[in-house]
């Protein structure tokens, strides 16, 4: 379980609702179907905690939820663009 923070709330969050997550702006943040919280972990310490659990850090800044993964693209580029099945409005994952 971990915590995640909204305004004054916490909220404990199970490892299988999180999507990925994300450092931005010097935060961590938890993404979960329905809303962003703000982890007070940094991104290693995150990774540490659900080893063990389908989560894959994939940068420097970002850690995803393998079950959660709805596709991969692989370009010409070099790039592998994640899609993730979520609800909320986001920009594809490029690696």
């Amino acid at each position: 379980m971990i915590a995640g923070f909204q305004d004054d709330q916490v909220t404990i969050l199970e490892p299988n609702q999180i999507y990925r997550f994300f450092a931005s702006n010097g935060k961590v943040y938890a993404e979960t179907e329905l809303r962003k919280y703000v982890i007070r972990l940094r991104l290693y310490e995150v990774e540490q905690r659900l080893a063990g659990n389908s989560f894959v850090r994939i940068s420097n800044s970002e850690i995803i939820n393998l079950r959660k993964v709805k596709g991969f693209d692989l370009s010409f580029t070099g790039t592998i663009c994640v899609s993730l099945s979520l609800v909320l409005e986001m920009a594809p994952i490029i690696l």
